[in-house]
Order: structure tokens, then C-alpha cells, then sequence
């Protein structure tokens, strides 16, 4: 007989794990943007050097705060509250216009330095053996990254434009004539 219960429990941790990751590289810019220029913001702004380490320490406590005995009596509604007002902090400097505000290649960086140590506490779940767990936060962090990368396009992007603008040496679009 099959023991339906062990299998629904992984699920759900495997469920809860990912929308944990979603929550944090998805959710929380997503809610943010509408009100990017509240002054609320400026108000819970950090420094972009005080931020990313806080979540990436918040992170870890959350990820591997039951595997290693340090997670609060209160559960996952204390560690998971802590964590998106972590994120929310997190991504004040590249959503919110704030004194804090990164600029463009501030924000690819920011992201692109960010990433890889927020998956580093999912590889500890896999070590410990709940691999489903480890990569359900990770790919669900994905949102992230691809963040990062529509960053850095369109900047580049927009410095290309500014930099055809102003330069009259520069190449043509493509498909234009090279003679205009």
C-alpha cells in the first residue's frame, strides 16, 4: 500500500519552497512597481551594500533554519514575514526612486552579484537531502536573474540610442542607409 501522506507532504514542501523563491524575486518587484515613486520608499530605503547582504543573510536563516536548528518556534509565518520585508528592502534600490536609487549598470550588478548567493542556501536543502525543495527554489528564483538580464538589455540598449544620438560618426540602424 502506498503512503499518500509522505507524498503529499513533499508536495506541499516543494510547493511551499517555491512560492517562497517566486514570492521574493517575483512578487515582491511586481507589487513594488506601481508605487515606485511613493514616498514611502525613501522612508525604508537602505543603502544597496546594507540591503543585499540582509536578505541574503534572511534567506539562509529561512532556507536552512529547520535543518540546522535555528528557526523560531513560530514557524514559517515569522521566518516568511521576515523574509519578504527582507526582499521588499532588497529591491527598494533598484525599483523605488529613491536617494538610494542604483543607477543602470548599479541595478545589473546589484542583481548579477545577488543571485548566485541567494541559491547558495538551496544547494545546502539539496546537500541535506530534499533536493526536490533545493531546486523548486531555485528555479522558482529564476525571475530574478531574467531581471538582471532586462536590465542590462535595456541599458545597453538606451546608451546605444544616446550614443548614436549624439554622435554623428556612429553606425547607422540596420538597414539604413549608410550615406544619410
Amino acid at each position: 500500500m502506498i503512503d499518500h501522506s509522505t507524498h503529499t507532504a513533499q508536495l506541499s514542501s516543494v510547493a511551499a519552497m517555491a512560492w517562497s523563491g517566486f514570492a521574493l524575486a517575483a512578487v515582491v518587484p511586481g507589487a513594488m512597481w506601481p508605487s515606485r515613486r511613493s514616498p514611502l520608499w525613501e522612508r525604508v530605503s537602505l543603502p544597496p551594500v546594507v540591503a543585499a547582504p540582509l536578505l541574503v543573510v534572511l534567506h539562509a536563516w529561512v532556507m536552512l533554519g529547520d535543518l540546522v536548528g535555528l528557526a523560531p518556534e513560530a514557524g514559517p509565518l515569522v521566518t516568511e514575514s521576515v523574509l519578504l520585508a527582507g526582499a521588499v528592502l532588497f529591491w527598494v534600490p533598484v525599483v523605488a526612486r529613491t536617494r538610494h536609487r542604483l543607477s543602470d549598470a548599479g541595478r545589473c550588478l546589484y542583481l548579477f552579484l545577488t543571485a548566485p548567493l541567494l541559491d547558495l542556501p538551496a544547494l545546502g536543502v539539496i546537500a541535506a537531502g530534499h533536493s526536490a525543495e533545493g531546486i523548486a527554489m531555485i528555479v522558482a528564483m529564476l525571475p530574478l536573474s531574467i531581471t538582471a538580464a532586462v536590465l542590462t538589455w535595456t541599458w545597453v540598449n538606451r546608451e546605444e540610442r544616446l550614443t548614436t544620438a549624439v554622435d554623428g560618426w556612429a553606425l547607422p540602424p540596420a538597414g539604413g542607409d549608410p550615406r544619410a
